[in-house]
């Protein structure tokens, strides 16, 4: 069986379209696959920033009616180029899984004295009024120094030439797809080696920051490729169906369904993610639609639900359990080129990292505390728990050995870091006062609720909510150890917990 494969002709295009291909031959060996590429209007217009461009699939439009005349089977897109309108005659029949749906931003070395300016303008350049919007409001907190004035400067062409011009240019940092550079550095084929070259080259004149999902959702469908065939074509669904990821397919069409429903396309300033995990499915939704409404929704749906109705209180945060001693740090640090942070004081001011560690932190609160430091902070697993993939390997371009800091009861138990304990917990003389005709308690920290459970053995049998991770994993093991008849539920902060308080019906 033949196949023509269709794909723009930009390096990361024909990368994407190779790796469709080489799954299908994978699974199908005996497939004779052909490959044709072409600039799309949205190539070959390489000046006007996209928001002033037609609305409507600009890299993925002129593909359309050479799936619709025959000349090619299949075209490999962008998930996030497609319009969120069904084409005529045309239907997205599989995908791939999904990499990395994170954006990424990439800051000259050379530029980082101006952080620490409050009098500078930083100046970003990004086309996506999506990223302008979460960007000015989320980075200032997240980079260090703090700097108050950020410029986002619109900039077009491929990978490789948006941060050539980076580089070459005044700006001081680029945003893009995280995926995409991905990619590009992963690729083998020989034809890619002049590109992958000056990435990891440039890389050395940048540090870069994985933006967390929880302040900056992405556009919908982001790393994540759609093929395209023509409808009433049994034949390529068929062969599509050998490498058809189903999970990632359902959660994207999910995030274009939102976006649709918002009347969105990469013209609004709207993202959407949506992450699929064992424990359920979390959406984050930022933005502001065409006619002024504001969108903000961070959400967790379990797969299954343990909470039974009760009588609840607005707020019971267990806090002020613990006063923190601090211990002598024995071991070298020079040893770990990548830091994980459990807490932000868990890192010893008096300790000093090099400028080219990778810093990883469990939540935005820790990061936010370190840049207030100077820290440049890599990225965090946004409280989603430590057995979230940073999936930086490639970006690093070397073997990172890992360390956590953490306290004397601190434990990694998803992946082998090394724990570096710097600090000691020592429960409070008084504790904090519970009360036990409270049905609902929300719990930041596992090792207060350990102590709490010891000293009211009454909250075995109260229905108890934390962020999903370790502290999840360590209340569902007390629980089952008490006997008690009471639940551990998920909710991704305080805000949601409130939320999900109001709909549970008194008994």
């Amino acid at each position: 069986m033949r196949v023509v494969i269709a794909a723009r002709k930009s390096d990361l295009a024909k990368i994407q379209a190779y790796q469709v291909g080489h799954a299908l031959i994978s699974k199908n060996p005996h497939l004779d696959i052909q490959y044709h590429f072409r600039e799309s209007l949205g190539d070959i217009n390489n000046e006007d920033p996209l928001w002033k461009m037609p609305e409507r699939g600009v890299f993925t439009e002129d593909f359309h009616q050479g799936l619709i005349s025959g000349e090619w089977d299949m075209v490999v897109h962008s998930w996030k180029d497609l319009p969120v309108e069904d084409r005529i005659g045309t239907e997205l029949a599989a995908t791939l899984p999904r990499e990395d749906q994170r954006d990424l931003l990439l800051f000259k070395k050379s530029s980082y004295s101006r952080l620490l300016d409050s009098s500078a303008d930083i100046q970003l350049l990004s086309s996506s009024p999506r990223r302008a919007y979460n960007l000015q409001k989320a980075l200032p907190k997240l980079l260090p120094g703090l700097p108050q004035k950020l410029q986002f400067t619109a900039v077009r062409g491929n990978i490789q030439t948006r941060v050539r011009k980076l580089l070459e240019g005044p700006a001081d940092g680029l945003i893009v797809a995280k995926a995409a550079l991905d990619r590009l550095l992963s690729s083998s084929q020989e034809e890619f080696s002049t590109g992958r070259r000056f990435l990891g080259e440039a890389l050395d004149q940048l540090h870069w920051m994985v933006l967390p999902l929880s302040v900056n959702p992405t556009a919908a469908a982001q790393g994540a490729l759609a093929v395209e065939i023509k409808r009433e074509r049994p034949e390529l669904q068929q062969l599509l169906a050998s490498i058809h990821h189903a999970k990632t397919f359902v959660v994207v069409q999910e995030e274009r369904r939102q976006l649709k429903n918002w009347g969105g396309g990469c013209h609004q300033k709207i993202g959407i993610s949506i992450l699929d995990r064992p424990f359920g499915r979390i959406t984050w939704a930022q933005g502001e639609r065409d006619n002024g409404e504001l969108i903000d929704t961070a959400s967790l749906q379990t797969h299954s639900s343990s909470t039974r109705p009760g009588d609840f209180y607005p707020k019971e945060k267990a806090s002020n359990w613990f006063t923190r001693e601090s211990l002598p740090l024995g071991d070298d640090v020079s040893a770990f080129n990548a830091h994980w942070i459990s807490k932000a004081h868990a890192l010893p001011d008096s300790v000093n990292l090099s400028r080219d560690a990778i810093i990883w932190t469990a939540g935005l609160k820790s990061w936010e505390s370190l840049a207030q430091r100077g820290l440049w902070v890599n990225g965090t697993a946004d409280s989603l728990g430590e057995q979230e993939d940073e999936k930086i390997s490639v970006l690093a371009g070397r073997e990172l050995h890992w360390c956590k800091w953490t306290h004397d009861e601190g434990e990694m138990k998803s992946r082998s870091k090394t724990p570096l304990k710097t600090y000691k917990l020592r429960p409070n003389e008084s504790l904090p006062m519970l009360n036990e005709n409270t049905q609902h308690f929300l719990w930041m920290s596992g090792s207060a609720f350990k102590l709490a459970i010891k000293q009211y053995p009454w909250l075995k049998d109260k229905d108890h909510w934390c962020g999903p991770g370790h502290t999840w994993t360590l209340l569902k093991e007390e629980m089952k150890k008490s006997g008690g008849l009471g639940t551990v539920s998920l909710a991704l902060s305080y805000e949601e917990w409130q939320k999900k308080m109001q709909t549970i019906p008194r008994e």
